[in-house]
């Protein structure tokens, strides 16, 4: 995305970073998806790379813009899971299917906290495997620890069915405990979810829980397929105070309308951050995209940016602000507008509170993404296993019943404070 990019100043945001002569500091805008924010467990793992972060913001190269203003590039933070000698060991298809058969061997134990990644995973990524007859197992290993898994068949009205398989299990001691739990659904209106829900706690205390699920159906006012995907994920740390939350949401119609956003939090001791952004594309050529974030630490220092763009046909605006609050509560802001007029002439404005301002026109080629980079043909390709769900025969003369007076799910705020660790 051109011009006018913004984003929030902290270090456990992995963005790309500048700085404007002012203190406060004013960041590379994040592209497509928005920028990401990463938490990093051990806490004294990430301790070391919030002080790299720091040295190489001092070291940082910096740059003339033609307005007069300079900007610091610094590089991103690296990504840290949460580590586990477990995860070392095996890959992703060592990890799963070990636990799908044969019969009467004990699932394995998932004692690492889920990544913090680039938004929702793929069917791949999850493996969703249910198996076609009933299960009921559970046992107890050498070392004491013990495991279940169970999985069968759930129906009601209008054609319902629901297909689920469960597992888990947890150390003689109850340290370590972990759940997944995975479903697929239907009926005869032509809904269709597949879904899954993990949990857990290891023996350091980190405590985890996820879910994702994707659902297809046909909209009750424009009679258009729509697919919808989702996530939601945090984890607590077992030392410290530190912790992470995220919501993911994407939508889309088969005629191009789709909805994307996100919601984060997140906490390490004294410091908290927040993150929100969304993407609207109508199908029709109208765009617009948002991000709002900021963060504050106990000693009452608060810094945070938001931008906002609206387009269509090459004729839009941008807009945004980034601020910064001292501990005694003085106040530092910048705002900063475009208009682009669609001729290739851009009106630019803005202004601070330590008295800097501008109001000019230049001749500028303005660029926007009019369509989403992933949209319903993605969406579509990748959700092979969703379609594949097979409803129940429905019997001739039987139709199902539509309830046109339901409501789409709402999206709500993340949490202000991440749960307690399991218990």
């Amino acid at each position: 995305m051109a011009g006018g990019s913004r984003g929030l100043v902290s270090a456990p945001f992995d963005l790309k970073m500048r700085r404007i002569c002012a203190p406060p500091m004013e960041l590379q805008r994040p592209r497509r998806l928005g920028g990401l924010i990463r938490c990093c467990f051990p806490e004294s793992e990430l301790r070391k790379q919030l002080s790299n972060a720091a040295a190489v913001e001092k070291k940082a190269d910096v740059e003339h813009k033609k307005s007069g203003a300079r900007r610091v590039r610094v590089k991103a933070m690296p990504k840290l899971p949460f580590l586990s000698p477990r995860s070392q060991r095996l890959s992703k298809q060592e990890e799963f299917y070990p636990r799908c058969s044969p019969r009467y061997s004990a699932p394995q134990s998932r004692d690492t906290p889920p990544k913090r990644d680039t938004g929702i995973a793929s069917e791949k990524d999850w493996g969703i495997n249910l198996l076609d007859e009933k299960v009921n197992e559970s046992g107890t290993n050498e070392d004491g620890s013990t495991w279940y898994r169970e999985s069968g068949e759930d129906l009601g009205e209008n054609g319902y069915r629901c297909r689920w398989a469960r597992m888990g299990g947890q150390s003689q001691d109850g340290s370590t405990e972990w759940k997944e739990t995975w479903w697929e659904k239907s009926d005869w209106t032509g809904y269709k979810e597949l879904g899954a829900e993990k949990s857990g706690k290891n023996a350091e205390g980190d405590s985890w829980w996820e879910t994702w699920q994707e659902v297809m159906y046909q909209d009750e006012w424009s009679n258009l397929a729509r697919i919808e995907r989702s996530a939601e994920k945090q984890a607590k740390s077992g030392v410290g105070n530190a912790g992470w939350y995220e919501k993911w949401w994407e939508k889309y119609d088969a005629k191009g309308w789709t909805e994307k956003g996100a919601h984060k939090y997140g906490r390490l001791d004294e410091q908290s951050w927040w993150e929100k952004w969304g993407e609207h594309y109508d199908g029709r050529g109208f765009v617009l995209k948002w991000t709002d974030k900021w963060a504050e630490t106990e000693l009452g220092t608060r810094w945070g940016d938001k931008w906002e763009e609206k387009f269509f046909t090459g004729i839009g605006s941008r807009q945004g602000e980034t601020w910064h609050v001292s501990p005694s509560g003085e106040r530092w802001s910048r705002t900063w507008g475009e208009e682009h007029f669609g001729n290739g002439k851009v009106h630019k404005y803005g202004k601070s509170t330590t008295g800097e301002s501008w109001d000019i026109v230049v001749d500028e080629e303005t660029y926007y993404e009019a369509e989403p980079h992933y949209g319903w043909a993605d969406v579509v390709g990748d959700s092979t296993q969703l379609l594949s769900i097979e409803p129940l025969e429905r019997p001739p003369g039987v139709y199902p019943s539509l309830d046109f007076g339901s409501s789409p799910p709402q999206t709500g705020d993340p949490p202000d404070t991440l749960p307690p660790p399991m218990q």
